[in-house]
């Protein structure tokens, strides 16, 4: 093995006929087995009088991007840096390319090979990959259907889903403690229960929740009874249960956290649950308004009743409203140990937390409140962080532009498909940011965060201050501008923002767009 993943399997001097080759499986069908690409790109290299010298395999990877594809991402890298001892790449089809949704991004990579001298060669598609009128009109047709296919799948998944909560089934997944999962035939026959890591094998057979043993049934009631009852909060509880010896379905201790888990979890009452949240497509994820969930009622018998379950989350919302500084970073301290690291989604997503927004807003920043229980979070997880933070104030600003454009007479909503302010049902609007960042050397520069290929009319620009904490101005300019732009990293100072609208506020920018004032260009 070589550095990067990358297999030599030869050693050939004549680099005219060297190739390598790129294999890729996701989960869709056994044809598209790594196997079975690579012996009909060995026949394919064979008629061609090619030698197959450098293999790059991702296996059990997606297709919507390159974020998880390592072997892409270092062929990718192997041909940009000039490390790439051959001449040709040899895939199965467009779609083992990738299935990106955005074709022009799969088209982007493969200029990428072709303008380092290297070229792609399809070895199953009926056209020759030669750059003519009819490769060229056939391989975009062949990117766009892969993408699709990947959007007609999801659609077909989640409707799936829905069906199968709709009916009371279990989708997947662990059941959780004092759960357990059935699995009946297509006539509701109870054939076995399923124990942890086994699968149903015939597609016909469904799964139903069950209660688990009797002790793991009556802990769960304990813990409601002892939280609502007794008014004991989920650490003494924690405590309780770990003296009587009592351990997680895993055989862990208890903590706080996995306590509250427990007494937030509405399938304690019978009740299953779908689309609290979703995330198409490797978009980022969404939390979902109620009327969104997919829900089925008494789906199994319950545990709890729903009334003690109602109790139980107003007291959680009230004792959250009361915690102490302490008691949060506690909390915060022991979702880290359980973790072993922290992020927004992590904080947001965990049960009897704080949100990620109220410990900013308590400590001045996620990062001072990591500070406070002695984290440093890599670099990555601060990249979330910053943007979670700055997507957060978009949303803001999108929120007040149409509150203020609709006050004033205009008309403004915000496309849910699309995340873009749509004016007086014609002018579309994204949003982007300027950040301030530190030289080093005590300059400061902005750069530009925007969305060059939005769907957009116009892009609003939002300059934040030094320290990025609060927004100085607006610049109003065409997004084909941006567009237009070849800078890698685009900045403030760039001419574009020269010759943009300037808006010192969001509420001349308002009166603008409501048609009922002047544009106050600086």
């Amino acid at each position: 093995m070589h550095q990067n993943g990358q297999q030599l399997l030869t050693d050939i001097p004549e680099r005219a006929s060297r190739a390598a080759q790129y294999v890729r499986m996701s989960t869709d069908q056994q044809k598209y087995s790594t196997q079975n690409q690579a012996e009909a790109i060995a026949a394919y290299a064979e008629r061609r009088g090619l030698t197959i010298v450098r293999s790059y395999a991702d296996e059990g990877r997606s297709g919507l991007d390159i974020d998880g594809r390592q072997a892409l991402q270092d062929l990718i890298g192997d041909v940009k840096s000039g490390r790439a001892d051959f001449e040709f790449i040899l895939v199965y089809d467009v779609s083992r390319w990738g299935r990106f949704q955005d074709a022009d991004e799969s088209a982007y990579y493969e200029f990428i090979c072709k303008e380092a001298g290297v070229r792609v060669l399809y070895c199953a598609e009926l056209f020759e990959n030669d750059g003519s009128l009819t490769a060229t009109i056939l391989k975009n047709l062949k990117r766009a259907m892969a993408g699709e296919f990947s959007r007609e799948l999801s659609v077909k998944v989640f409707m799936g889903q829905c069906r199968i909560t709709r009916m009371g089934f279990w989708r997947g997944g662990s059941p959780g403690y004092g759960l357990r999962r059935q699995l009946v035939d297509e006539r509701g026959t109870v054939k076995a229960q399923l124990e942890y890591g086994q699968r149903k094998s015939l597609q016909t057979d469904r799964i139903v929740l069950v209660h688990g043993p009797a002790i793991e049934v009556e802990t769960v009631k304990r813990m409601f009874r002892s939280f609502v009852s007794e008014a004991k909060c989920a650490s003494e509880i924690a405590a309780e249960l770990n003296a009587d010896q009592i351990r997680t379905v895993l055989g862990r201790r208890w903590s706080a956290i996995t306590v509250g888990k427990i007494l937030a979890n509405e399938k304690y009452t019978g009740s299953i649950i779908f689309n609290r949240s979703s995330q198409k497509l490797r978009q980022k994820c969404v939390v979902n308004p109620a009327d969104m969930w997919i829900r089925r009622d008494n789906a199994f018998p319950p545990i709890v009743t729903p009334e003690l379950f109602a109790t139980a989350q107003t007291i959680v919302r009230e004792s959250r409203l009361q915690r102490s500084d302490q008691e949060v970073l506690e909390r915060l301290a022991a979702l880290r140990r359980e973790k072993g690291y922290l992020t927004q989604a992590i904080i947001d997503a965990s049960e009897d937390m704080l949100c990620a927004e109220t410990y900013s807003r308590r400590f001045g920043s996620l990062l001072a409140a990591y500070q406070l229980v002695g984290y440093q979070p890599e670099p990555r997880y601060r990249l979330t962080e910053t943007a979670a933070k700055f997507r957060s104030i978009l949303d803001q600003v999108a929120a007040e532009i149409v509150t203020g454009i609709v006050k004033l007479g205009g008309r403004a909503t915000i496309d849910r498909d699309s995340a873009l302010i749509v004016i007086d049902g014609e002018l579309s609007l994204s949003l982007g940011s300027a950040r301030a960042v530190s030289s080093g050397q005590g300059l400061i520069r902005w750069g530009v965060h925007a969305d060059k290929k939005a769907p957009s009319d116009l892009t609003l620009v939002v300059r934040m201050d030094a320290s990025n904490s609060k927004i100085l101005i607006y610049y109003l300019l065409p997004t084909f501008e941006l567009a237009q732009s070849r800078a890698k990293y685009l900045r403030i100072s760039n001419r574009i923002f020269a010759e943009a609208c300037r808006y010192d506020s969001l509420d001349v920018f308002c009166l603008a767009c409501a048609g009922l004032g002047e544009t106050s260009a600086g």
